[in-house]
Formats: C-alpha cells, structure tokens, sequence
C-alpha cells in the first residue's frame, strides 16, 4: 500500500513538473509573460517577406520582445513591436527584418543608436528589409539570361585565346620576342657594367657643375640683382621714348606738328619740286657749256 503510495506520489509530481515546462515553452513560444509592462513601437516596411506574428524582436542579437501585430497600409506593412519594459531606444535607433536562421524564419533586428536622446515610441519609424536567401535567388532570376550570355562570352574569349596560344608561329614570335628581351636586358646590364666608371663621372661633374653654379649664383646674387634693376631702369626708358616717339609719329600723321604741317603742304611740295627742276636744267646748261667753250656770263648791269 505504501508502495503503491509513493508510486502515485512520483507520477503526480512528474506530471506536475511536465505541465510546469509545457507552459513555460508555450508561453516562450507565444511570447507570454507575467511582467504586464512592456513598450509598444510602430515600425513601417516596404516588405517584410514572410515575417509573423509571434516572430522575435533583438536589439543587438539580444531577443527583447517579439511581433505583436502586423498590417498591410496600401505598399507598406506596418508593425507593433512589443519590448520588455528594460529596452532602450535612441532616436537614431535602426529597425531591419533580417533572417533568423537558415531555415527561413524572420526576426526584427533592433540598432539602438548612440544619441543621448530617447526614442519617442508613439512615432511610426521607417525599417529597412535587409534581404535573405529568397530574395536573393529571385535576384539571381532576374540576372539570369545575362549570366548566360557573360558565361558564353568567357567561353568564346577562352576559346579565341587557346586558338591563339596554340598557333606555332604565334608562340615562336613570342619565344623570339622574350628571348630579344632578355638580350636587350643583358647588353644593357652589360654596358652599365662597362660604363659604370663613366657614368659615376658623369653623375659627379653634374654634381660639380650644380654645386658651382649655386656657388656662382651665391657669390655673385647682388651683381645680379643690380643687373636685373639696371636691365628693368633701361626698359622703362625704352618704352618711355617709344611712347614718346608714337606721340610724334601721331601728331605728324595729324598735322598737329610743324614736320606734319610742311608734308601735309602740297603747294610747298610742288614749289620745291619745281625749284628741284630749275636746278637740275641750270646743271645741265653749265655741263654743256663747259664742255664747248666755257662758260658764257651775259651780265647786264643797271
């Protein structure tokens, strides 16, 4: 009878204890709990793809509530996000859906930000669908057809390029043209090596050449500068004449000058020319006269 006692004792217990863990794995399952305050947040996506009601909510990979409800509002789904009460927002805070594990299962990723404000959690905030194994085979769907044709493209250049490398004439050239190569690479090493002597010399008289120059410029840098000032003080006065000369050339052009009045005279020019003619017939009576007989003065005095 005690036997029998204690054997309904222990079952009695074990069923108590089952019942204890059943309802506290469906009460983790369905979200349950016995602390009555908890933070509501409204989040809004473009696409939730495939998240649930019941579905976790983690701040940093910490679950922190779960998906209380969610509604389609025309091209964007709205849901309520419900947080243990020690959850704490920023107002830079980042909200994703983001896959749970490869099986396909979703959660809602929480980045609680670093402002040194609070979230106000009676807004409605944006979140962002980061994208999971479905999403990006259906991506791969899209970019099919052209994966084929870059595909078929490596296999037409891969099949050029062996034509190309197994051509015998082509990879003789391309023997010959390495080996000139390393010809051309020896013979300059080679004249490097000859020449090195030279070369050093070289390097050292145009280090010699530059540290006089410096010294040249050095010892010499007032002469210069005077030569320069001097060079300056002449082109000054050149374009001070020029400018002077212009002036002239100007006002001769507009009779504004004696020289411009006497060309611009056309009477004087033609009494001139006409003295020039007087003169040259006059030279021309005495040169005859002189070769005859000398030259005859018909004087007439009053």
């Amino acid at each position: 009878m005690k036997d029998q006692r204690k054997t309904e004792i222990k079952v009695g217990v074990t069923v108590f204890f089952g019942l204890l863990i059943f309802l506290w794995v469906l009460g983790w399952a369905k979200n349950w709990t016995i602390n009555a305050q908890r933070k509501e947040i409204q989040i809004e996506f473009s696409s939730v793809a495939g998240l649930e009601v019941g579905d976790p909510v983690t701040i940093n990979g910490v679950r922190k509530g779960y998906v209380e409800a969610i509604t389609v509002d025309k091209n964007n789904v709205k849901t309520l996000l419900s947080l243990s009460d020690d959850s704490v927002l920023m107002e830079d805070a980042r909200f994703s859906v983001m896959m749970l594990d490869l099986m396909g299962g979703k959660k809602v990723e929480i980045t609680p930000g670093i402002s040194i404000n609070e979230i106000d959690y009676s807004k409605i905030y944006k979140g962002e669908f980061l994208g999971d194994v479905a999403s990006a085979m259906a991506m791969l769907g899209t970019v099919q057809n052209d994966l084929v044709d870059v595909i078929r493209e490596i296999k037409i250049s891969l099949t050029q390029l062996n034509q190309i490398f197994s051509d015998k004439q082509f990879n003789s050239d391309l023997k010959n043209s390495v080996a000139n190569l390393v010809d051309l690479t020896s013979n300059l090493n080679k004249i490097v090596l000859d020449n090195r002597e030279e070369i050093r010399q070289l390097v050292r008289s145009g280090n010699e050449l530059t540290k006089n120059a410096n010294e040249f410029l050095t010892e010499n840098k007032d002469s210069i500068s005077q030569t320069i000032i001097s060079i300056n003080s002449v082109l000054l006065v050149s374009k001070d004449l020029l400018t002077k000369v212009n002036r002239f050339m100007d006002k001769t052009e507009n009779n504004q000058n004696n020289l411009g009045k006497l060309l611009s005279d056309h009477e004087l020019i033609n009494d001139l020319k006409s003295t020039i003619q007087q003169a040259k017939e006059l030279i021309k009576v005495l040169v005859e006269q002189l070769k005859s007989e000398g030259i005859e003065v018909n004087a007439h005095i009053f």
